[in-house]
């Protein structure tokens, strides 16, 4: 258990960011031991195909699947709420020597060869380590990154709304089953790690993650902002190959397509990855997401520069109905 110690500074600078660099990282154990994570399995076969070629040893070495401790130099926290993945490699290869020593010196076990050059010559070591990153990435991240991110925010809408609403102590209580405020005091339950640490007007970075998987992960005690990150909701839905086929009932209603995008909006989504999903051109599907919206059966969300639409009360309760209804 990790106790953290919050003060009115920490809580009126807490905030949210996402993080394709920790996806990347954390991905590496689904890669790994996909057996472990069911709800991953269909994007692990793909990324296992992806990756026959290509040598990411050094990022896995660094990240065993069986530690649960992630060397704070390979994923610094995140300096804007959405930065792209070179920023974020820019800001890794630039960490300081003494601290990837001392991050390797804390990692258990013997150092591989790779692991070992990195320890002795950490400027050209980080450099070779964005590299593979970057290779990793666009060989199995990238490709899904578009849907990846509009579910991360999501989670960030439905945080920032519980802010809104119930304040910072009612959304660090519903943020996760492991994580709870008390007074002053944050929570967080860990497997391998426990302690006490006050943040002193640091404040708190959260950021929803698809492959963190059941366990919160946290960072409170290197420089810079400390981190949270939790799992987000509903990450099964990401990888469904094709479009789930909609009660026959209601495509008889709405018609086939926007049956098949009113099924999609269980998960607040953009028109470009709806479009993407479904096979048809993002002007189709805007079309046919201003009929729902007109209909009182989807909603548009802000999402910083996104605009994300969802089902609405009435849209959950057709889909509902409909599926009830069919045999």
């Amino acid at each position: 258990m990790m106790l953290v110690g919050l003060d009115a500074r920490d809580l009126a600078t807490t905030r949210f960011a996402v993080s394709p660099l920790w996806e990347v990282v954390a991905s590496v154990r689904v890669v790994t031991r996909p057996h472990r994570f069911p709800e991953h399995l269909p994007w692990a076969e793909r990324a296992r195909a992806r990756l026959a070629g290509l040598d990411w040893r050094l990022l896995a070495e660094l990240f065993p699947p069986d530690s649960g401790v992630v060397p704070s130099f390979v994923c610094p926290p995140p300096s804007t709420s959405q930065p792209t993945l070179d920023v974020e490699l820019a800001a890794l290869a630039a960490a300081p020597a003494d601290a990837v020593r001392a991050d390797l010196d804390a990692q258990p076990g013997p150092r591989s060869p790779r692991v070992a050059e990195l320890y002795d010559d950490p400027p050209a070591g980080l450099r070779r380590l964005a590299e593979v990153v970057r290779a990793y990435g666009d060989a199995v991240i990238a490709p899904y990154w578009p849907r990846m991110r509009t579910l991360l925010e999501r989670e960030v809408l439905l945080g920032a709304r519980r802010m809104a609403t119930d304040g910072v102590n009612g959304l660090l209580n519903h943020l996760d089953p492991y994580v709870r405020l008390e007074g002053d005091t944050l929570h967080v339950e860990h497997l391998v790690v426990s302690g006490a640490v006050r943040l002193d007007g640091r404040g708190l970075l959260l950021v929803p993650s698809v492959f963190c998987g059941p366990r919160v992960w946290s960072n409170f005690g290197s420089p810079g902002q400390p981190v949270l990150r939790y799992p987000a909701r509903a990450v099964g839905t990401l990888w469904e190959r094709d479009p789930l086929p909609p009660g026959r009932g209601l495509a008889r209603v709405l018609g086939r397509t926007r049956a098949a995008l009113l099924h999609e909006l269980a998960v607040p989504t953009s028109t470009t990855e709806l479009a993407e999903r479904c096979g048809l051109a993002p002007a189709t599907v805007s079309a046919h997401l201003g009929a729902l919206r007109d209909a009182g059966l989807a909603g548009t969300h802000r999402a910083g520069r996104f605009v994300l639409y969802a089902r609405t009360t009435a849209g959950e309760a057709l889909v509902a109905a409909a599926g009830a209804a069919a045999p």
